[in-house]
């Protein structure tokens, strides 16, 4: 064995960590309240109701385009887990089955825990389960630091049969995590060339955080056209992470970065060059007609379907449903016949 090639024993040991750290992750969401941090900004934002909608309600066209699919409505299953446990990979099974019959796309979690564990994989070879629902897989983009390059970025696109790579930035969270990886320095140049050799589209995503404009203007330079927000307001993984954490810096640091409504705002003149994904504290119909109107092409959501996806495909399901007829609600008392008609439509917006 070389120097530098890592013993079955540490490879174990870093398998049941990673496996533990995702068991971890969910425990804090379903258990802390305060995970959930209610700060999106989206009860700034005021619609201007239609007495008179001119249109028929059961006629409402919530469909939309996302990588080439015709989906049901503006509506993205977000990342969420996956790993060597049984429960991870049927908390996955059950989003993709739903993705399927809901058409709407899915993301996977990082992909990483396969890349150490090959029992992993399992959890992430969905394709039989989703066969005609858009699929996005993910790794962290600070992996590429850390001896990531395009081999593991191919395997975990062919793994999942993907139609779209997540690279997700995390600098909070990795700082906070005891075991966090947190040299982000030249990154932009990896992704770079992560564009060049990768035949799907790379979407740069925030875990909670926001986008800035200067990561936007580094995103575009990569090569970068597909965004995910991921703003402050929803699900803090600072709060999280301070769980597992023997400080409390997780706990200050709960609340930092920019709204999911200020990074929409912020996106405003990147909207011709690229497409956004709007998530961070999405949680109705409501939220997801306003984030579309702030420049979302679709909204992704994850918390909500952590505890149905615990239970069932149908209890998944029936949370997606909810958020499909909420939307299509909000639509409607908009006058807005098309969901494609919302985007960046501030004309629906109240001034007062």
């Amino acid at each position: 064995m070389s120097i530098n090639q890592p013993s079955n024993c540490s490879l174990a040991n870093a398998s049941e960590q990673v496996t533990n750290r995702k068991q971890d992750h969910i425990d804090a969401v379903l258990n802390d309240p305060l995970v959930e941090r209610d700060q999106q900004g989206f009860e700034q934002i005021k619609l201007m109701h239609r007495a008179l909608p001119e249109c028929d309600f059961n006629a409402i066209d919530t469909s939309t385009d996302f990588l080439n699919y015709k989906i049901q409505f503006p509506f993205l299953i977000s990342s969420m887990t996956g790993g060597a446990a049984n429960n991870l990979g049927n908390i996955n099974r059950h989003l993709a089955e739903a993705a399927e019959i809901c058409r709407v796309p899915m993301a996977v979690g990082s992909q990483r825990a396969m890349m150490i564990d090959d029992a992993a994989k399992q959890s992430f070879e969905l394709r039989k389960y989703a066969p005609t629902a858009p699929l996005i897989a993910n790794l962290g983009a600070v992996q590429l630091n850390y001896g990531f390059g395009v081999d593991e970025a191919q395997r975990a696109i062919d793994v999942l049969q993907a139609d779209a790579l997540y690279l997700h930035l995390n600098p909070l969270q990795e700082v906070v995590q005891p075991e966090g990886d947190t040299n982000f320095a030249r990154l932009a140049n990896k992704i770079h060339k992560l564009t060049e050799k990768i035949d799907v589209p790379i979407i740069l995503k925030e875990v909670g955080s926001g986008l800035s404009p200067q990561d936007i203007e580094i995103g575009l330079a990569a090569g970068i056209h597909h965004f995910d927000i991921a703003g402050r307001g929803g699900t803090s993984w600072s709060r999280i992470e301070a769980h597992r954490a023997d400080n409390d810096l997780g706990v200050l640091f709960q609340d930092w970065g920019l709204t999911t409504v200020e990074s929409l705002k912020l996106s405003e003149p990147y909207q011709q060059k690229a497409q956004f994904i709007a998530s961070g504290g999405i949680r109705n119909g409501i939220d997801m007609v306003k984030a579309v109107i702030m420049g979302g092409r679709l909204c992704g959501v994850a918390a909500p379907l952590l505890a149905p996806a615990q239970e069932s495909t149908e209890e998944v399901v029936a949370t997606i449903e909810q958020f499909q007829q909420e939307f299509q609600t909000a639509q409607f008392l908009l006058g807005v016949p098309k969901a494609d008609a919302l985007h960046l439509n501030t004309a629906l917006i109240s001034p007062f």
